[in-house]
């Protein structure tokens, strides 16, 4: 098992940054291509941003690009997601998940059933 831990949401005025963290234990972490997705109020879970093992390529879902940052630290275990710029629409519940290849070499970045891990979400709450 791979145990993933978010942390670093909370309320932002928009324009404001956040800056996110996902912490994991269990199996050694360079193994796993990590991703952050994020759930709306009243929507479906959406992929936001990937990054594979080696923490070379990122991958953005369109909305966040020039916003969102990921990045990550295979020695601490840690993956990361700096929001800038952010906007009431980026409100959701955002859960960092770990999967055993980096699928944005073959177009599936976004479908969350290849993932294997996931995190309790941390809550980002955007007020106009």
């Amino acid at each position: 098992q791979l145990q993933l831990v978010e942390s670093g949401g909370g309320p932002v005025q928009a324009g404001g940054s956040l800056r996110l963290s996902c912490a994991a234990a269990g199996r050694t972490f360079g193994d796993y291509a990590m991703g952050w997705f994020r759930q709306p109020p009243g929507k479906e879970r959406e992929f936001v941003a990937g990054i594979s093992k080696s923490g070379n390529v990122p991958f953005y879902e369109d909305s966040v690009k020039g916003r969102f940052t990921i990045s990550r630290d295979n020695a601490k275990n840690e993956v990361y997601l700096q929001m800038n710029s952010l906007k009431p629409e980026d409100t959701a519940e955002y859960t960092c998940a770990a999967a055993p290849h980096f699928y944005a070499t073959v177009g599936q970045i976004f479908r969350t059933e290849l993932y294997d891990y996931w995190g309790q979400g941390t809550q980002v709450t955007v007020s106009s």
